[in-house]
């Protein structure tokens, strides 16, 4: 009777997947297949490893990569020093309460503060440096992507720094252990999972931007994302643009594989 019941409790489930996931995957793979004119043909894929497509690939994981590098610098100190203070969950809340703001306000909140005449050229002048071309820049699309994502960065660390058993760091401080071994040895392994989380929320969003790419880098920086952006709504090449999708596709599942790998095994070993 009980298995009867999860089994019915499973199908709307079964149908989210099916319909949200498994169907437009399906879709995407169908007009993979169809060039411009709506022939059939690999064509598409043979010219996704052309150097023009693999230079934007590379483009894309550098980028995902910096992004999630300097959102991980910055969000792992912030969420530990979260774990010592008090209110900590007031805190946490008026960190991640910026996410909770469209995307395309926030972007063009930034051209505002990094224009000629915004916030941060103000700031120079009286700094004595100057004005300086702050937007369409490598620097200005790093710097508003990882503002943008750094929630995503430090809610999984905090949680992972949260479940963490204090008695182990009391254990390697009675033992003799200094203040970064311990960080180095203790902290930093048993936080790992909620640090793979954490560039898992991060470097899989980042390899498909092209709102910020148009916005604040004007298309300076070309993405995989940019790229998908341009087939399906400039150039009316729906099969290149949904092929550039299914190797976004597999790489992020790729990604997901290899960053999870570690903890399967270990629950496993378990």
């Amino acid at each position: 009777m009980r298995n009867s019941l999860k089994n019915v409790y499973l199908i709307p489930y079964c149908l989210w997947i099916l319909l949200f996931v498994v169907a437009p995957i399906v879709l995407i793979v169908y007009y993979s297949l169809f060039d411009i004119e709506g022939n059939f043909t690999f064509a598409n894929y043979a010219n996704f490893f052309t150097p023009v497509y693999m230079k934007m690939t590379l483009s894309s994981f550098w980028y995902a990569f910096l992004i999630t590098l300097f959102s991980l610098l910055i969000a792992y100190p912030a969420a530990y020093l979260l774990t010592k203070t008090k209110h900590k969950r007031l805190w946490l809340m008026l960190i991640i309460l910026p996410s909770w703001i469209n995307l395309l306000l926030k972007a063009y909140a930034f051209l505002g503060i990094f224009g000629t005449y915004g916030a941060a050229n103000a700031l120079l002048e009286v700094l004595g440096i100057g004005s300086q071309q702050i937007l369409f820049t490598d620097f200005s699309f790093v710097f508003v992507s990882v503002y943008i994502f750094i929630p995503f960065m430090i809610l999984p660390v905090f949680n992972a720094l949260e479940e963490m058993n204090t008695g182990l760091i009391d254990a390697a401080r009675d033992l003799g252990a200094s203040g970064w071994t311990t960080f180095r040895r203790v902290v930093v392994p048993l936080t790992m999972n909620g640090v793979k989380a954490g560039c898992q929320a991060v470097f899989i969003p980042a390899l498909s931007l092209f709102m910020i790419t148009r916005l604040i880098a004007g298309n300076r920086v070309i993405t995989l994302g940019t790229a998908i952006e341009q087939h399906f709504l400039v150039t009316q090449d729906w099969g290149m643009g949904a092929t550039i999708a299914v190797f976004l596709i597999i790489a992020m599942a790729a990604i997901m594989v290899l960053t999870g790998g570690r903890k399967r095994g270990i629950e496993l070993e378990k």
